[in-house]
């Protein structure tokens, strides 16, 4: 019984992710190939989306990478790109208590997407909300992991131009403010983001 309820968690989380893969498909080939372009192999894509996990944090790598290592700049950098991370951590602090262990990789696994998914996606009827939070979590790690890869091979195999293709990232946060702009009858958040965005540029 226990495995068929797992099963399922995973089958119908696996619905649920089923946008997100498209957009990590094109977001993480994205990245693979753009970093292929610098001279890294598609090994270091996989080793970068298994330990990194951050889509802008990983694009901001490859600069660095490039521009070669500065261990404080890189620090100051994945900091400022990530920390829209904390408050996404802080908002399910209370959530993830009753995870035990697995609330580590929660926390880690926690990206804009996985985010989006967990507050808004409600468990099925029947299903543990533990298993298919859970589920939701490692489909799409593993969704980024095999884009980020297969981007890395397709940018060793057909050599293009990656002038520009660091826009997907942007991209993919428009799309994400939209959903979250249709779900949601507050619209003050993404008006405060919007006008602090403009404000900071």
């Amino acid at each position: 019984p226990g495995l068929q309820e797992e099963n399922r968690a995973v089958m119908r989380a696996g619905r649920a992710t089923r946008p997100g893969f498209t957009g990590c498909l094109l977001v993480g080939a994205a990245f693979g190939m753009l970093l292929q372009s610098k001279g890294c192999s598609a090994r270091w894509a996989f080793v970068m989306a298994v330990t990194i996990y951050a889509g802008s944090g990983q694009f901001v790598a490859v600069g660095l990478l490039a521009a070669g290592f500065n261990p404080v700049t890189a620090l100051f950098m994945t900091l400022m790109v990530n920390a829209r991370h904390i408050f996404y951590g802080i908002s399910m602090l209370e959530r993830f208590k009753a995870f035990g262990k697995a609330k580590w990789y929660m926390i880690f696994s926690l990206t804009d997407e996985t985010f989006a998914l967990l507050v808004s996606a409600k468990p099925p009827e029947g299903i543990a909300p533990k298993a298919y939070c859970l589920s939701i979590a490692v489909l799409d790690h593993l969704y980024w992991i095999t884009d980020c890869t297969m981007g890395g091979v397709l940018g060793y195999a057909l050599p293009i131009s990656t002038q520009g293709i660091d826009f997907v990232m942007t991209a993919l946060f428009v799309v994400i403010l939209l959903e979250q702009w249709q779900q949601k009858q507050n619209s003050l958040p993404a008006l405060l983001g919007l006008g602090g965005a403009l404000v900071s540029r």
